[in-house]
């Protein structure tokens, strides 16, 4: 019964906050439109947009533990008994510096907030319900996941996060809790911001078996791609660490700036990457060219928003990337793929996967998600094989899953 209660307020606060974000996109958009009317003078206006966004994020999130960043790696260090839920204050922050650092056009995602707001509503309900100390975490943990549902509308993709990423474990009682908080936090919010698919896409015919060897191969490549990026997030936060003589609110908002500044060139390189995702998904046309820029932009802006103390999450901008990688590993492989092979929309939905688990380490949660969020469940045979060669090439290089590196990193700095 607490674990439902808790699982409609999470619904409630997380749809909500979908929806804020969803509209402050809008806002954003016509304020970007409206400063290309003005000529030069006009690209400033994102500039300032984005560096006025992350100062104010940032000084919200300094005022209170843990606030900053994505949060998942405190969500698992609370599991693990590292650290605890000390204030009160962190769902508001969480939700207003979110709200304001995404919206501002940083390359951040909603699912980071959203996870960790709903992790804080079931210490929260826990407490009040005078669950013993095992429980209480249990239900922190389990409605988490329920966050991560709502994030993406992926009611099992909740169940599998918490199994595989928060705590490694599955127990009877732990996915209990977590099918009711998921189950009634996703209806909840569904009533805020609909049922439609997050990335909507056409239907697509299963690829032919004879292409499980070039999904592989894409697989690797992602494997290897997101172990860069996983290194690049932390080398990129321990850059920042270093420049102890930039107070942290000034340093976010010159990261703002340089944002705002490729927000005012193209705005599909910054942002979360949904619009981006659902434009490559839909068969988008973009050359091989324009995909490689893009791809090296978000790959440096990604890490760049994420250094910026600010709260917000990493998986939305890794699916983006997983997209553009997929897409570009077909425009290169094309000419040399016979008659009948799956389209560039396949590989984006598989390079969604396949990069995201490279970076976190966490496959089922990849596949589960990135189907949910595409209905494109004749790929599952192509996304096991390519998240399995992520899984191992990120392994095989000694890059450790960005979660357990970045839990490590707070604790130390606690």
């Amino acid at each position: 019964m607490v674990a439902a209660l808790a699982g409609c307020l999470v619904g409630l606060v997380g749809g909500g906050f979908r929806w804020c974000l969803e509209h402050a996109d809008l806002l954003r958009a016509s304020v970007l439109a409206a400063a290309a009317g003005l000529g030069g003078a006009g690209r400033l206006i994102p500039v300032a947009l984005t560096a006025a966004g992350a100062a104010v994020a940032c000084a919200i999130a300094r005022r209170v533990p843990h606030a900053a960043g994505s949060g998942i790696q405190h969500v698992e260090a609370v599991w693990r008994q590292e650290a605890e839920v000390r204030s009160g204050w962190l769902l508001p922050a969480k939700f207003v510096g979110g709200l304001v650092a995404i919206g501002s056009g940083l390359v951040l995602g909603r699912e980071g907030p959203i996870v960790h707001m709903g992790a804080a509503i079931g210490a929260g309900a826990g407490r009040r319900g005078r669950l013993d100390a095992e429980d209480a975490r249990m239900l922190h943990s389990a409605l988490g996941g329920a966050g991560l549902a709502v994030a993406f509308t992926a009611p099992l993709g909740g169940l599998v996060f918490v199994c595989e990423e928060v705590t490694g474990t599955v127990r009877p009682r732990l996915v209990l809790l977590t099918l009711v908080g998921t189950v009634t936090a996703v209806a909840v919010s569904q009533l805020i911001v609909g049922d439609a698919l997050v990335l909507p896409m056409s239907a697509l015919p299963a690829p032919p078996l004879w292409m499980l060897p070039v999904f592989l191969l894409c697989g690797v490549t992602a494997g290897a791609l997101g172990a860069a990026y996983s290194r690049l997030v932390v080398g990129t936060l321990e850059v920042c660490d270093r420049l102890t003589r930039v107070p942290l609110v000034v340093r976010a908002a010159v990261i703002g700036a340089l944002v705002g500044a490729l927000m005012a060139f193209d705005p599909l390189l910054t942002g979360g990457g949904d619009q981006l995702s659902e434009r490559l998904l839909a068969g988008g046309s973009l050359t091989a060219a324009a995909l490689a820029v893009c791809l090296a932009v978000r790959f440096v802006a990604g890490p760049l928003s994420y250094a910026a103390a600010t709260p917000g999450g990493l998986f939305a901008p890794l699916l983006a990337l997983g997209a553009l990688w997929g897409t570009l590993t077909h425009a290169l492989a094309s000419p040399l793929l016979p008659a009948g092979a799956a389209g560039p929309a396949a590989f984006a939905v598989v390079g969604m996967a396949a990069v995201f688990t490279g970076v976190v380490r966490a496959p089922l949660t990849g596949i589960v998600l990135v189907t949910e969020m595409t209905g494109a469940g004749v790929l599952l045979l192509p996304l096991l094989t390519a998240c399995f060669a992520a899984a191992v090439t990120a392994d095989r290089l000694g890059c450790a899953p960005v979660y357990d590196t970045l839990r490590r990193r707070m604790l130390e700095r606690a």
